[in-house]
């Protein structure tokens, strides 16, 4: 193990410590450092130690493997970079604030809670209940595979991931995503002021109870998609396979194509290319949503 002390700044006249080519196990092996470089060290062994880096200040990992239980708690101003944290790193990162995570390798399970101001890019992420609870969160050029992802989590920019999971942007505020693949189910329930541009958006019962959800040149796919929602809009849209769109949802959508169906839409007006079904029945609320077929410039509304 080689510790040594390195100047960062000299015009800070700041130095910090390097620590490279280490193997510690023990429970809370360094804990609380500071201005320090973590390096090719591994994390791992017997002793099988919790929290081996809890209460870090001004630290960088790189190139590091973590393989024991909440290895970076309470973590401010870090940079965890070209790393691995593999199965047995149980709530890997929680509780941090002012971070970076890149090109990382990561598949703890609850990874990333009760965080604020974090960037994820370039990473590999297998981590059920991603994200929770968090905010002012960034992720972009990643692939994510949660099954309940950014659950609560507020201030999110995401582009370009690659993202899989059944219940995902649940209970959120301020979501926008760009240049993505979503393959997920129930997503964005319950989340106020989304815009999801340019994206790939694949979900049975998308967007149930949303408020102010606006979808932009957006391919939607998946059955009983946006219903209930208030203050919805699709801008350039396609979908696939989506029957029974929009039930008892306030919206405004322009869809280039197909739609399956359309069922009680309470408000707004809604133009496709061609629907297969039109279903204006057991409606338990007036809808007087519009219905307009481009090719028949004919407009239907329904009335509960």
């Amino acid at each position: 193990m080689e510790i040594k002390a390195i100047k960062r700044n000299q015009a800070e006249k700041e130095y910090i410590n390097q620590i490279k080519n280490a193997v510690f196990d023990e429970e809370r092996a360094l804990y609380n450092i500071k201005d320090t470089e973590v390096i090719n060290c591994t994390f791992a062994g017997p002793a099988d130690g919790e929290s081996v880096l809890k209460e870090g200040r001004n630290y960088k990992v790189k190139n590091c493997s973590f393989s024991l239980r909440y290895p970076m708690w309470h973590a401010r101003r870090f940079l965890l970079a070209s790393s691995s944290m593999d199965r047995k790193t149980r709530a890997p990162l929680w509780y941090c604030f002012d971070g970076e995570i890149k090109n990382c390798e990561i598949s703890g399970t609850k990874c990333l809670r009760e965080c604020d101001n974090i960037s994820v890019s370039g990473c590999n992420i297998d981590s059920e209940e991603f994200g929770w609870k968090s905010k002012n969160i960034r992720i972009s050029d990643s692939t994510i595979n949660s099954m309940y992802f950014l659950f609560e989590t507020d201030n999110v920019e995401i582009n370009n991931l690659k993202m899989t999971g059944k219940y995902s942007f649940q209970y959120m505020n301020n979501l926008h995503i760009k240049n993505s693949e979503l393959d997920t189910k129930d997503a964005f329930w319950h989340s106020k002021n989304i815009i999801v541009e340019n994206s790939l958006v694949k979900g049975e019962y998308l967007g149930w109870f949303s408020e102010k959800l606006t979808l932009v040149n957006c391919k939607i796919i998946g059955t009983q998609p946006l219903c209930y929602c208030k203050n919805l809009k699709l801008i350039n849209c396609t979908m696939e396979n989506t029957d029974f769109s929009f039930e008892y949802s306030e919206v405004n959508a322009d869809i280039k194509g197909h739609i399956d169906s359309v069922k009680n839409p309470k408000s707004g007006t809604i133009t496709a290319d061609s629907i297969g079904e039109i279903i204006e029945e057991d409606a338990i609320m007036p809808c007087n949503g519009k219905v307009i077929i481009r090719t028949q410039q004919k407009a239907t509304g329904t009335n509960g």
